[in-house]
């Protein structure tokens, strides 16, 4: 399976990363991708740029070195009601808005918690993918929100990075794929990238994939047309609405 768009990435901008959108698009165009998302996190992390940078980011070019260029975000999930860290007028204008719990910015206890949050932010129309849930620190009702990711048209992110730096989510995140699977819920694999050798890496996530049988159909950033298609089709989302010419 080849995987040519890639749904999480970072610049310097989150400054435990390391490369610029340009780098990261320079690399990408090397090794024969489609584009990528620009998604650093959000201001409730101690390592995020201020809100000023999502609001600029219409600025961003919405093609470089021949990759596509869709401007997002990580946002944090902040409680058990399923608050994020930018607000929702801002959120409308992304093109990709991925969503994680970080210890940092998180305040719900327990997986009854934790089931609450993801499933309110399941519920919200302005988050598009659910990223790197299988941490068991934050363990939830996987079927529960697998399927009900489903059914409002969410991705649930198979997270590449965490196989190298939450070990103990791998197991989390096998049993989510297969849930995943079981109920025909579509995912996004991304390599999370934090230096631009990393774009397009999705090596260990593929070989789970694989071991598994997950059908490649459900994969709904195989290209850019494909994540196109999803976005704009299940999502209702028109990418690249905040600038002026259409990607």
């Amino acid at each position: 399976m080849r995987i040519k768009f890639d749904t999480h990435t970072h610049t310097l901008a989150s400054s435990h990363a390391y490369s610029t959108v340009s780098e990261n698009a320079s690399f990408a165009a090397k090794i024969g991708m489609d584009g990528f998302a620009v998604t650093d996190h959000a201001p409730a992390m101690p390592d995020s740029p201020h809100e000023w940078h999502f609001r600029n980011l219409k600025n961003l070019p919405k093609e470089l070195f021949g990759e596509k260029i869709l401007i997002g975000a990580e946002v944090n999930i902040l409680d058990l009601e399923g608050n994020v860290d930018l607000d929702k007028q801002l959120l409308k204008r992304l093109d990709v808005v991925n969503a994680s719990i970080h210890s940092q910015a998180y305040s719900g206890c327990g997986a009854e918690d934790h089931t609450s949050a993801y499933e309110a932010v399941v519920k919200d129309p302005h988050i598009d993918i659910i990223c790197h849930s299988g941490t068991p620190d934050f363990m939830y009702d996987y079927e529960y929100i697998v399927k009900l990711a489903g059914e409002y048209n969410k991705l649930i992110e198979i997270n590449n990075h965490s196989f190298f730096v939450r070990s103990s989510s791998i197991r989390n995140c096998r049993r989510i794929a297969e849930l995943c699977k079981k109920h025909g819920t579509g995912i996004a694999v991304s390599s999370d990238a934090h230096f631009f050798t990393d774009i397009g890496n999705y090596s260990k996530a593929l070989d789970m994939l694989y071991e598994i049988g997950f059908p490649e159909e459900l994969v709904m950033n195989r290209t850019y047309e494909s994540f196109k298609e999803f976005m704009e089709g299940a999502r209702g989302k028109k990418l690249c609405s905040w600038r002026l010419e259409t990607c």
